[in-house]
């Protein structure tokens, strides 16, 4: 991976991104099950026997396989489709709304509306119609009435996180994750749609995490608040999903979604593009192991390293917005972490025998289950690989489309 011009220009790398998007669609066709939903899968790809199907996996193999039907995928119709049959005839709860977040076979295991499952449900729908499924508008419609109704909070320009099955109060926690995905989930329904409220709240969401909050917190996200949106420093919930601290991770998501956002307004400016810059340059200085290499999971509001699991989650997402900043304005440090990178998940993350991507490594830098059974999602790796091939940094489906004929690797 040495040469004098940026890696992400390079015919080879390019080839390899196409290459392993190939076999990571290939990897996880398996995850369909014919009994209904989804199955997780081993290592080797095989299904896990286990009934239970969790909202985001449902949806994020939805929006990955539209995503690899917008590139000529020809086998992903039947994941979508299955995808999109299973969120409407399972997921959903068709007496009291909304969608509930896990199924065991075809009966609810834990009732509860998140608004974090929400979300996804919306980026599930809003691709599936950017690649034109024909119950995607039906779908879009009904969780965005959920969202609105239960979760967009209008005072606060931000989504409240959690009820329980019939609408009740479940807590008052609020959190960056869900509205981060948030974010995500709207900027796609606005380049599905071309409704304003959605890009106008993606907008109010990023201002207040990345206008107020990074500067006062030294470019670091903390991920957890109270039902003002004052931070909760002491709150400490699942180690897992909710761990305390910050998650670097996250800031190269958020900044990401910042350059989307401002691309599809037509504002993306020099102040933008070193704003995003600040919380990547911050978490890949605090997050970077410098004994094992990879990006540590938690850090301390003061940046030091808290949880030092390695996810190949992060890894992929530095991966992301490090193009495209190589993209917009390429510094030679962009492309120095972006090797970087790059070189650590093909030594310890890529699973170049079965396919797909080794969700944790342990300490010696090994694949380990401590957290993760099997590979739980094709969601983050596919967007690592597929991204950087695209020309621009928002409208992915168009850069999808043009993958079938101008801008797919030789």
């Amino acid at each position: 991976m040495n040469s004098n011009k940026f890696l992400l220009d390079e015919s080879a790398h390019r080839a390899w991104l196409w290459s392993d998007a190939l076999n990571q669609f290939a990897f996880f066709r398996n995850s369909l099950n014919p009994a209904g939903g989804f199955c997780v899968l081993s290592h080797d790809g095989q299904p896990l026997d286990s009934p239970v199907q969790e909202l985001h996996t449902t949806t994020r193999l939805v929006h990955s396989y539209a995503l690899g039907k917008l590139a000529g995928i020809e086998t992903a119709d039947a994941l979508i489709n299955h995808g999109i049959e299973h969120l409407w005839n399972t997921h959903r709860d068709p007496d009291q709304g909304g969608y509930f977040w896990s199924i065991d076979t075809s009966l609810p295991k834990d009732d509860r509306k998140l608004a974090y499952g929400h979300v996804f449900v919306l980026l599930a729908g809003a691709s599936a119609k950017i690649a034109g499924h024909p119950e995607a508008d039906r779908l879009i419609a009904d969780v965005s009435a959920v969202l609105d109704q239960y979760f967009w909070e209008e005072d606060a320009g931000l989504y409240c996180d959690e009820w329980n099955r019939d609408w009740t109060p479940f807590s008052d926690y609020r959190g960056m994750n869900a509205n981060m995905h948030g974010v995500e989930a709207l900027l796609t329904a606005f380049e599905a749609t071309g409704n304003d409220i959605y890009l106008t709240r993606a907008g109010r969401i990023l201002d207040f995490f990345i206008r107020k909050i990074a500067p006062q917190e030294n470019w670091r996200l903390p991920e957890h608040y109270t039902s003002d949106w004052s931070i909760d420093r002491n709150y400490s919930g699942n180690p897992m999903f909710r761990p305390s601290g910050t998650t670097p991770g996250h800031s190269f998501e958020l900044a990401r979604l910042l350059l989307q956002y401002h691309d599809l307004r037509n504002s993306l400016s020099g102040e933008v593009i070193a704003t995003s810059r600040k919380l990547v340059y911050q978490a890949l200085s605090d997050a970077w192991h410098a004994d094992r290499g990879g990006l540590v999971y938690t850090l301390n509001f003061d940046g030091t390293q808290a949880n030092a699991s390695r996810y190949w989650w992060p890894v992929t997402e530095a991966i992301g917005v490090l193009a495209c900043l190589i993209k917009l304005d390429p510094q030679p440090q962009d492309d120095r972490w972006y090797r970087q990178l790059w070189d650590f998940a093909l030594a310890h993350f890529v699973d170049h025998t079965a396919g797909g991507w080794f969700p944790e490594i342990d300490s010696s830098n090994r694949p380990c289950a401590t957290q993760f059974t099997g590979k739980p999602d094709i969601y983050h790796s596919v967007q690592a690989v597929l991204f950087p091939l695209t020309q621009g940094v928002s409208r992915f489906g168009e850069g999808m489309r043009r993958l079938q004929t101008s801008d797919r690797p030789l």
